[in-house]
């Protein structure tokens, strides 16, 4: 017993550490005559180049509903409704944890401007596949091509 007490004391520590928070993201799924409206993130961003649904960080204090209004109107310039929630991810990537929660959304007021993305573009169900998105969508891009979802 005396033994391992001594080769216990020996062996080193290894602090515990926590992992971080994920990172909160909230996003629109804005719909418009059966088309969805779709963002590409800059070239020099996380997952450059790749397209997305408008949104973004959650800031402290903030409903997630008010970051997605906040969000849309920074990135895209237009005022926007909040309709309920459609879908909320938890995603790891090898660098950080994602917590994304998708909103259904209608347009208010303006006409969408790439303010904060390198472009936008409205696209249809049948055109999902024609664009690359990150892996955290899977699950969303999935349900979204289901028949069952309207897009109105």
């Amino acid at each position: 017993m005396r033994r391992l007490r001594s080769i216990r004391s020996l062996s080193p520590r290894i602090p515990v550490s926590a992992s971080p928070a994920p990172i909160e993201v909230a996003a629109a799924l804005i719909f418009r005559h059966g088309q969805l409206l779709i963002t590409q993130r800059h070239a020099r961003s996380h997952l450059g180049g790749l397209w997305e649904f408008p949104g973004g960080k959650r800031e402290s204090g903030e409903t997630w509903e008010e970051c997605v209004v906040r969000e849309i109107r920074e990135e895209l310039g237009v005022e926007m409704a909040v309709a309920g929630l459609f879908e909320s991810i938890v995603h790891a990537y090898p660098e950080k944890t994602v917590h994304l929660k998708f909103f259904r959304g209608s347009l208010l007021a303006g006409e969408p401007q790439p303010l904060g993305c390198a472009a936008c573009r409205w696209i249809t169900r049948a055109e999902l596949d024609q664009f690359a998105f990150p892996a955290a969508d899977a699950q969303l891009l999935a349900k979204l091509k289901s028949p069952h979802i309207v897009w109105a």
